[in-house]
């Protein structure tokens, strides 16, 4: 059953759309549809190819013997015997398809006839059909209610000694009986219906199995994603006895639960690790407060707490405003507001900021951009963004006496910012995960830093949302190399 009628009319209308829209419903019409049409036509052909194979066998026929009679009339007109045997014994030779042939004069007076022919072919109808028909070919009913197929031909009595001479001709009708081609093409074209009816009865039930076992594949995934949920991710399709596609399917639809799977793992690291981001800098100012409030202070004292409180306050803004700025550049709506930028003056502002924090650690930062002007089309603030946080996690991670230098070239499609130093590097186990947000290498060096974990991950957004992409590589106690790499345009 394709569908189950339900109590109301409106149930039932619904269950039936609905069973419409199923894939096995449109599977099952769809192998129905194809096969009726193929035995139609097939059938229907046949039907039309022996149709006119007995059409051209008779009219074969009759051409052979007219121009038999024809023949006989030219070269033998006096031949009597020879032209009564053609016309009135032969056909009483042949049983299964009688044939009558009568030879008129020129008057319309009956000169030979096959014997029955009148008592078989309704001449009178033949008379009016020859009249009235512009073929020479028509068909006719018989007396016994028997179908003929007649043709009528001028024949030519004896020949011409001359030019001048004037030649009889004579009318020849032969009347062929075509009932048992009838009672064929009828019984033909009741297989053909009882055919085509049972194609019609069965084929939707066959078409129906096919598509049932087709998509029982299919119904088994669907019942596995039914499972999924964000609690319950490692439900997997095993692709075995699948077909190709299906299999193919069944891959992919893996490959994204790996993907669902790894994302939400990242988010609930990520929520734990915003958790304990924020909630470190507010229970230090809690701290702070309550200290302060214990007892009474001097100005000074209150003045180191408010101070505290400050630093505190300004890293909690500053971990807010890099979480807001990645959400927001993850949003489709994300734009760049690309402008000609001068790299090589951008990277020289980077240095001048940094410059004394750097000395203050004992680093030096120097800039080199090589041959001519580097200019480039992009966001030219979030460059600078990119470029200072990679500097800052260089200040933070190079030990003093070590240096950072900061280099920039275009060639013909990209721009390439290279930030490099001689810090004490990082693991290649750690590598892989620098980028994930709030991921440190050192945590104790990062709290010194105030760093947030943040950093990296801002600048491979910047260079994403510039259609480019970032490279690090590193190598412990040798320093860190990190590129950008942007279309220039």
């Amino acid at each position: 059953m394709l569908w189950k009628p339900t109590r109301s009319a409106k149930g039932v209308r619904f269950a039936l759309s609905r069973n419409w829209e199923t894939l096995a419903f449109r599977l099952t019409a769809g192998y129905a549809l194809a096969g009726v049409a193929f035995i139609f036509i097939a059938t229907a052909s046949l039907y039309l190819v022996l149709l006119k194979q007995l059409e051209n066998s008779t009219n074969l026929f009759i051409a052979d013997k007219l121009n038999v009679v024809r023949t006989l009339l030219r070269d033998r007109p006096t031949d009597l015997d020879a032209l009564r045997e053609e016309i009135e014994l032969e056909t009483s030779a042949r049983r299964y398809q009688r044939f009558y042939i009568r030879l008129l004069n020129e008057h319309q007076t009956v000169l030979l006839a096959t014997p029955g022919m009148a008592e078989q072919v309704n001449l009178p109808q033949l008379t009016r059909a020859e009249l009235s028909h512009p073929k020479p070919a028509f068909e006719v009913a018989g007396k016994h209610g028997h179908a003929f197929r007649v043709e009528t031909a001028i024949a030519q009595v004896g020949r011409a000694a001359s030019a001048n001479d004037v030649v009889a001709n004579d009318t020849i009708q032969i009347a062929v009986d075509v009932s048992q081609e009838k009672e064929l093409l009828a019984g033909y074209r009741g297989w053909f219906w009882t055919i085509l009816g049972a194609a019609c009865a069965f084929l939707p039930l066959i078409g129906y199995r096919i598509a049932r076992q087709g998509i029982r594949p299919v119904e088994q995934m669907a019942s596995t994603a039914r499972r999924i949920s964000s609690s319950n991710l490692r439900e997997r399709i095993s692709p075995e006895g699948y077909p190709f596609e299906l299999a193919s399917l069944a891959g992919t639809f893996n490959n994204m639960l790996d993907g669902l799977e790894e994302s939400f793992e990242r988010i609930s690291r990520f929520s734990a690790d915003i958790a304990h981001d924020l909630r470190t800098p507010v229970n230090n100012i809690r701290g702070e407060a309550e200290v302060a409030l214990a007892r009474a202070r001097t100005v000074e004292e209150y003045r180191d707490a408010l101070g505290s409180c400050l630093e505190e306050a300004v890293r909690l803004s500053n971990l807010i405003g890099d979480l807001l700025f990645l959400a927001r550049a993850e949003s489709p709506l994300a734009l760049l507001h690309r402008e000609r930028t001068d790299v090589a003056q951008l990277l020289t502002r980077v240095r001048e900021y940094y410059e004394a924090l750097a000395a203050d650690a004992g680093v030096l930062l120097t800039t080199a951009c090589l041959g001519e002007p580097v200019i480039a089309a992009v966001d030219q603030s979030l460059i600078q963004r990119a470029v200072s946080n990679l500097v800052s996690n260089a200040v933070a991670h190079t030990p003093s006496g070590g240096s950072i230098l900061m280099t920039a070239k275009t060639n013909v499609s990209n721009l390439h910012i290279e930030v490099s130093d001689t810090g004490v590097g990082i693991p290649a186990e750690a590598l892989p995960r620098v980028f994930d947000r709030f991921f440190r290498v050192d945590t104790s060096r990062s709290r010194i830093f105030g760093g947030t974990g943040l950093g990296l991950a801002i600048v491979q957004t910047i260079a994403l949302l510039h259609g480019g992409n970032v490279q690090i590589s590193s190598k412990q106690g040798e320093g860190t190399r990190v590129t950008l790499d942007l279309p220039v345009a």
